[in-house]
């Protein structure tokens, strides 16, 4: 009796890419790629795995490198992580390589968190974002959050709400922990017993949490807003000026914050409300003066920001907006002969840059144009032994019931399906 064979799954928390959806995917990476490169941003592309301390030393007491970090050691015993996020690398390409500033770059990929999953978030995700590093003047932080909402403008969202806060500069982080450091631990015995152990060394990250006993109790928490110094509110206020010239709406959060200790000046939150509040932030971001510093680097002020895609692409579905893209397949080569001539003429379409494909397994003529049919494709070349003889080629129109079929000399055919396409205008 024969032992059945394994039939394995994708892992937990990953799922596979399949055409028609990879299309789409694609699509709104290219989407992205666009907007940033307007803005002046360039791609730069970090390593999937990093050393631990880039991350650990970051987020030191967060979930994320606490709990969900992916975490070994490689054949030399060297400590390393999956990147769990997307800004610590580019921090610390930026301290290794010191590139001139001001430093503007975007990057897309996949991140690794080990978490529950739920819907838009996977342990395998994927995420765009952008860095520009090297200037602390205010109308960068606009110019960022700009990229952001002109990326949501264009994959079609509309019904997005931004919501902008200041955590102001060192002096005030400093009053603020101290103030909200007392308020916290009156209410300690009312937190979640995972946030009260934050409460003496990290009372910003109480803030973080998203347990709702622990949500209850901050609601009443002292706001930010209330401690910053007149440096941290001229800042505030001229991003504020900037997303009103640009015609970008926005609402002031007091509890937006951001618990890292690097954070400072500007957070921001796009969120979708076409999905549901506890998964509707599609993209978040703010600004880091102090990271640079941590990984080694000179004190070099940043912001920036994280977009994931699976959320972007949810909240696209629940608007009905950004479908799957239309097959790119422009031709379709039939051939009912020995398979030859659709070889070469697929071959002669692909060099001039269209896009050909074909039928295989000398298949009939009613099944290859059942293919072509379904490929999308708006033109069909007809190849059979009367066209061999005669070396011509039958041309047909298949999205237009009207036109009539065309047989043109084989010499002429890739010129003809130019024309068709619109290719030498």
């Amino acid at each position: 009796m024969s032992k059945k064979a394994n039939t394995f799954q994708t892992p937990i928390g990953t799922r596979d890419l399949l055409p028609g959806e990879s299309a789409r995917w694609e699509a709104v990476i290219e989407v992205f790629s666009s907007v940033a490169s307007r803005a002046g941003f360039s791609l730069i592309d970090t390593p999937i795995f990093e050393d631990i301390g880039v991350f650990s030393r970051i987020g030191e007491g967060t979930d994320v490198v606490g709990k969900e970090m992916y975490e070994f050691l490689d054949r030399g015993e060297r400590p390393m992580a999956l990147r769990p996020e997307g800004t610590a690398a580019v921090c610390r390409a930026f301290a290794q390589h010191r590139p001139p500033t001001p430093w503007k770059v975007y990057y897309r990929g996949p991140y690794f968190r080990y978490e529950a999953p739920q819907a838009g978030r996977f342990r395998q995700f994927h995420q765009f974002g952008i860095e520009s590093i090297g200037s602390d003047d205010p109308d960068i932080d606009a110019e960022v959050i700009a990229v952001g909402w002109n990326v949501l403008q264009n994959v079609g969202l509309k019904k997005v709400d931004l919501l902008v806060n200041s955590m102001g500069d060192l002096e005030t982080r400093k009053n603020y922990q101290e103030a909200l450091g007392t308020f916290l631990k009156d209410h300690s015995d009312d937190l979640d017993e995972e946030d009260q152990i934050k409460v003496g060394s990290h009372p910003l990250r109480v803030l973080d949490s998203k347990r709702p006993a622990t949500q209850s109790v901050t609601a009443n928490a002292p706001r930010v807003n209330d401690f910053l110094t007149a440096g941290a509110q001229e800042h505030f206020d001229r991003v504020k000026d900037g997303l009103t010239a640009l015609n970008i709406p926005f609402s002031v959060e007091p509890r937006l914050v951001r618990g890292l200790d690097y954070y400072t000046h500007t957070t921001f939150e796009f969120q979708s409300l076409a999905l549901e509040n506890a998964q509707n932030a599609v993209c978040g971001g703010g600004r880091y003066n102090g990271l640079i510093e941590e990984l080694g680097g000179p004190p070099t002020p940043g912001i920036g920001f994280g977009m994931g895609i699976e959320r972007l692409l949810m909240a696209c579905d629940a608007e009905e907006s950004f479908p799957v893209p239309s097959s790119r397949v422009q031709v379709w080569v039939v051939d009912v002969t020995d398979g030859s001539p659709a070889r070469d003429l697929t071959h002669e379409l692909r060099n001039i840059g269209v896009v050909a494909d074909r039928s295989f397994d000398q298949r009939s003529m009613r099944s290859q144009m059942r293919s072509a049919n379904r490929s999308g494709a708006e033109i069909a070349l007809i190849i059979g032994d009367q066209e061999v003889s005669e070396e011509t080629v039958a041309i047909r129109m298949l999205r237009d019931e009207e036109s009539e079929q065309i047989v043109v000399p084989r010499n002429e055919a890739v010129a003809e399906v130019r024309s068709l396409l619109g290719l030498d205008s």
